[in-house]
């Protein structure tokens, strides 16, 4: 297991402009649109990186503010309690292996299901070449 130390280097104060985009996402999308409006009032560059930048980083189109890439990033950060980091580590890498587990299930569900889609497609187009078949005769 790594130190505290190897993290803090990684990890250290987020930059001005980590902190703007965390609180803009904090705030919803109405501080970003906001942000881009008075960008475009005061220096319209600024506005179209803004616009950019959300069409870009999906933040105009996303679902939920909840689920940025600032928000996964903290949840990795250490505490400095060693005992919470431990479990946090074992908590996330338990819940890693049951989504590699469910998606595994999920893609074995997958192909039976396809499995009996194409099986049922045989056997219809079987039971059609023979009625064609006995209508020939």
């Amino acid at each position: 297991m790594t130190s505290t130390t190897d993290y803090t280097a990684e990890y250290s104060r987020p930059s001005w402009f980590e902190r703007s985009e965390t609180w803009l996402d904090r705030k919803g999308k109405g501080a970003w649109i906001a942000a881009m409006v008075l960008g475009f009032i005061f220096f319209w560059p600024v506005g179209l990186a803004l616009l950019a930048y959300m069409i870009w980083s999906k933040k105009m189109f996303g679902k939920s503010r909840c689920c940025s890439r600032s928000t996964h990033v903290k949840a990795m950060r250490p505490t400095g309690n060693q005992a919470f980091d431990a479990y946090k580590h074992d908590t996330l890498t338990r819940l890693a292996n049951e989504q590699e587990e469910f998606l595994a299930f999920l893609e074995r569900l997958r192909q039976a299901k396809d499995r009996a889609e194409f099986d049922d497609f045989l056997k219809e187009r079987d039971s059609k070449a023979k009625v064609d078949e006995k209508e020939e005769a």
